[in-house]
């Protein structure tokens, strides 16, 4: 095998991991109403576990950088796959509450802590300048697409298993088959991993190479920091995130606010869904075609511009119309997921400390996990339920266009900082 087909490779083993690592902790998207009465908690309780699950992601992106620039990002992500797949063997268990409580906090641990930054810093090694939007596009598309192939399995399992019937042993039975076969296929991926992926310490894409050091130096810390960009990013992401979450919101709008029946939702939603492929991994192609941060700021103007129609014009203007701009916006929305990251590149960052930047990157660009919730419920609270959706995507345009204003200054630095390197021996790290 090539060097070039063996970086792909790799590659896609990293999207696979990517795309099987999460969908175990969300079973509850199709399936809530039968774990909670095979594993016997109420929908308080559920919510709690998710907080708990949230809590440990916020406290453990930074750390995660940290880990992924002292230890091997390669070893590092086979002990996630396989500590999420030990933590769904527990799972199929059916334990108690408080045991699946711990249950997700070590996925939780597993998915970011020893997971995040180290599968970020990988896909940025591997890709050569010049490939970066569409590695980054094709992280995210190619996410979507395993997911929803492990689901589409999940769905036949169940359905097989279960048929007409209603009864509590069933659903247990279709339950942990189910959760076996994440688990299994997390296990496969993580051998796979284990022996093709190579060491980002001998990783050399385009002339990147890795320096690892023992200990955390305060002046590595230092660095990231200092870098203007890394909280550029941190903004952009931020913003972009929040225009990112309408996408769990249009069927709850186009069933109030439109009067669309709960059938035609679902389809709906599900044709949205499978626009992350096509909006996640275009949008990476479009970037490395006509500049990362332009299409950026093209894709989050564009997603405004969907989310403030879909407030303002009448619903009497019929639903189709709006079906045309819910799947328009997905597109939009997924290729702002898929393409942010992308801008990474532009930022100087020395590989040494490139997790720890990923990591400080991403506790600031996904605090929007947190504060949306309580945002949303604001929102509905003062403008009632068909209020409350227009309110809150004409909110989410407006951090649209913020976003897409940051993006233009970061491509103004950006090309400062080069205009500036030009004239001098380039730094490492911008700052």
């Amino acid at each position: 095998m090539n060097s070039k087909l063996k970086r792909y490779f790799q590659f896609l083993l990293i999207v696979l991991a990517a795309g099987a690592i999460y969908p175990i902790m969300y079973l509850k998207t199709n399936y809530q109403e039968t774990l909670l009465e095979v594993f016997n908690i109420s929908l308080q309780q559920l919510n709690t576990i998710y907080s708990f699950l949230g809590i440990v992601w916020v406290i453990g992106y930074f750390p995660s950088g940290l880990l992924s620039d002292r230890f091997s990002a390669k070893r590092l992500l086979s002990i996630s796959l396989f500590g999420t797949a030990a933590g769904g063997l527990w799972f199929a268990q059916v334990p108690s509450y408080t045991n699946v409580v711990i249950i997700y906090c070590i996925w939780g641990v597993f998915s970011v802590f020893t997971f995040w930054s180290a599968h970020m810093k990988m896909v940025k090694l591997l890709a050569s300048q010049e490939e970066e939007g569409r590695f980054f596009g094709i992280l995210d598309g190619g996410r979507g697409v395993v997911e929803a192939v492990l689901a589409s399995i999940a769905l036949m399992i169940f359905s097989g298993i279960m048929g007409n019937s209603t009864d509590i042993a069933d659903k247990r039975s279709a339950m942990v088959a189910i959760i076996y076969m994440y688990s299994i296929v997390l296990i496969v991926i993580g051998i796979l991993v284990t022996i093709f992926v190579a060491d980002d310490r001998k990783l050399i894409t385009s002339g990147k190479q890795v320096a690892r050091q023992s200990g955390i130096k305060l002046a590595d810390l230092g660095q990231v920091f200092r870098n203007k960009f890394t909280y550029l990013m941190g903004g952009i992401i931020f913003l972009s995130y929040s225009v990112y979450w309408t996408v769990y919101y249009v069927g709850g709008f186009l069933q109030t606010n439109i009067g669309v029946d709960p059938v035609t939702v679902a389809t709906i939603t599900v044709i949205v869904l499978w626009m992350r492929p096509v909006g996640g991994i275009g949008g990476g192609f479009l970037a490395d075609k006509f500049g990362r941060a332009r299409i950026v700021m093209s894709v989050l103007l564009g997603a405004a511009a969907c989310l403030i129609l879909m407030s303002v014009l009448p619903p009497d203007m019929g639903p189709a119309l709006f079906y045309v701009l819910v799947v328009i916006a997905g597109i939009f929305l997924y290729a702002i997921r898929g393409t942010y990251w992308s801008l990474l590149g532009d930022c100087k960052i020395d590989n040494a400390i490139l997790g720890s930047a990923i990591g400080f990157i991403s506790l600031v660009g996904y605090l929007p996990d947190i504060v949306l919730g309580p945002f949303n419920s604001l929102m509905f609270n003062l403008f009632g339920p068909n209020g409350g959706y227009n309110a809150y995507f004409i909110a989410s345009a407006i951090f649209g266009i913020i976003g897409a204003a940051l993006v233009i200054a970061f491509m103004r630095m950006t090309k400062k900082e080069s205009a500036l390197n030009e004239n001098r021996v380039p730094d490492k790290v911008c700052s």
